[in-house]
């Protein structure tokens, strides 16, 4: 009995529930990290609405682009329902905010471009400390993740 108890204590914790019965990753993974940081809920429902929860949960490595809340709210209110309602434009978009590979802010800064996952081109410029993304401005670099890097930035990126 013990074994079954502690057994199913550790499939629990892997895997936590949010609203509506979505699973929400745990550990060092990008899907934990947005997950468990509340600055990026919109990017969580967002990853969650997409079916890309176990995307950024496999081994990678990818390097994103997250957009926190504050990018989110910039977007029109029924723009942003709408793309939440239409999972392929709302894929296809979470995408362009992703780069195959580890790509460090040091590596970002010695770029022009990058290609994402969805094939899009990100411009990168850089001036002084300052790395823009496309009309993104980097605004917290190079946090690590088992399977990749994140990049905070403050717009959300439009292909």
């Amino acid at each position: 009995m013990r074994k079954v108890v502690v057994s199913a204590a550790l499939l629990v914790s892997s895997v936590a529930l949010a609203g509506g019965g979505s699973s929400v990753p745990t550990g060092n993974t990008i899907a934990a990290i947005v997950a468990n940081d509340p600055n990026f809920s919109t990017l969580l429902s967002a990853v969650q609405a997409a079916g890309l929860v176990e995307t950024l949960s496999s081994p990678g490595p990818y390097t994103v682009f997250a957009p926190t809340n504050a990018a989110f709210a910039k977007v029109p209110q029924d723009q942003l329902t709408a793309l939440l309602n239409n999972r392929e434009q709302l894929r296809a978009l979470l995408l362009y905010h992703v780069v195959p590979g580890r790509v460090t802010s040091a590596q970002v800064s010695g770029l022009s471009s990058a290609t994402t996952a969805s094939g899009g081109t990100l411009n990168i410029t850089t001036s002084g400390n300052t790395v823009r993304i496309n009309d993104a401005t980097v605004i917290r670099a190079d946090i690590p993740a088992s399977n990749g890097i994140i990049h905070v930035i403050d717009t959300v990126l439009q292909p």
